[in-house]
């Protein structure tokens, strides 16, 4: 079976995407006696993970928005791409951009519906492509992998995508998420100036994410905890300007961290130093930084919406994001009650340990499998 792997989020990018693609295909390779070949578009940005050096590789070389455009219009005309991986018998989208095969078997995974149930937190332009093109692409993949049973059902609501064609593959903390020592917080809190007493975001900073709410939770949770700050690790992603704004018409600029991109050897650091990890959002395909902040023991207070539920189960206590009362009811009661924390934070590395990314790639497996067959 030759199976080629679209890594492009992976090489050209380190968010969400990037991160799901990248683990993915590590533990394929791990799973799979023939190693798949990896196709990406070539970006100026682009960086091959070390581990990928020997694994067979094709790519094109073309900026993403051109890229995205070639895509596109090649399914409108049926073009097929093949030429482009030779031999492929099964091909894999790992985002939201499938590429036009002709004959040959698809699978795309679909992340979230996020510019489809709100298209007001993206920048106008992605929102048009995704809006045109995703109908297209889910109709042609032959079958359909989502990272969450809220994304499934979205699908299905919105598509009308039948149940048979799509598979919930769930994501998992990298093996880099786990609680570290006493000494590891230290240097990790001295390399990055960290505050004694810290609530922490993990993420790119875009509207869905809900910082601009939390910024304003942190500012009445202050009034109860002085000393309390809000760390932010994730680059500027889109729409972000409302939450400095925000910061600033609170006086809250001493107290809000945004320390861009943190290498993963220092993440679970920064997440165990924590005194709470808030997933603030107002949707979540994935939401793979509560398995991340559980894994490295970490209370976790989370909102209650999509996919959210899902990964955390009982262990963090949820909230309803569009409430700023609730929010700083939760927060208060978590921040609060120093026993209630150190049982979420003993129960979270269990709950992880539920997903593995081995076992998503058996899942994924399973999938190419049942195509050829």
């Amino acid at each position: 079976m030759t199976v080629y792997i679209d890594v492009s989020a992976a090489v050209n990018s380190r968010a969400g995407l990037g991160r799901y693609a990248r683990s993915l295909t590590d533990a394929l390779l791990q799973e799979m006696p023939n190693a798949p070949t990896l196709f990406y578009n070539r970006t100026p940005q682009a960086h091959i993970p070390d581990q990928w050096t020997h694994v067979p590789q094709r790519s094109i070389r073309m900026a993403y928005k051109p890229w995205r455009m070639m895509v596109w219009q090649g399914q409108l005309t049926h073009a097929s791409f093949q030429r482009l991986v030779p031999g492929v018998q099964v091909f894999h989208a790992t985002e939201h951009l499938l590429m036009p095969l002709g004959d040959v078997p698809t699978v795309m995974t679909v992340h979230d519906l996020i510019y489809k149930l709100f298209p007001q937190h993206h920048k106008r332009l992605n929102y048009y492509f995704l809006n045109a093109a995703m109908p297209l692409f889910v109709k042609r993949a032959n079958a359909i992998i989502t990272v969450s049973q809220a994304t499934k059902n979205d699908l299905m609501r919105y598509y009308g995508t039948p149940d048979q064609k799509i598979t919930v593959v769930h994501e998992a903390a990298s093996p880099n998420f786990r609680v570290v020592s006493p000494g590891e917080v230290a240097r990790v809190r001295q390399k990055y100036d960290l505050p004694a007493q810290y609530m922490l975001v993990v993420g790119t900073v875009e509207p869905r994410k809900n910082l601009s709410r939390l910024v304003e939770v942190l500012a009445r949770l202050r009034r109860d905890f002085p000393d309390l700050q809000l760390v932010v690790v994730g680059a500027k992603g889109w729409l972000y300007e409302d939450f400095f704004k925000r910061i600033q018409e609170l006086n809250l600029t001493d107290a809000v961290n945004v320390l861009g991109y943190v290498p993963d050897e220092d993440l679970p650091g920064v997440f165990r130093a924590a005194v709470v990890y808030v997933m603030a959002s107002v949707y979540e395909g994935a939401g793979l930084p509560v398995l991340e902040a559980m894994a490295c023991g970490v209370p976790v207070a989370s909102s209650r919406e999509s996919s959210l539920p899902e990964l955390g189960a009982d262990v963090p206590h949820y909230f309803n994001p569009h409430d700023v009362n609730n929010m700083t009811e939760v927060l208060g009661i978590v921040l609060s009650d120093a026993r209630l924390r150190a049982e979420m934070a003993a129960a979270g590395p269990e709950r992880a340990a539920r997903f593995s990314w081995k076992r998503a790639a058996v899942e994924t497996l399973r999938v190419y499998r049942k195509l050829v067959q």
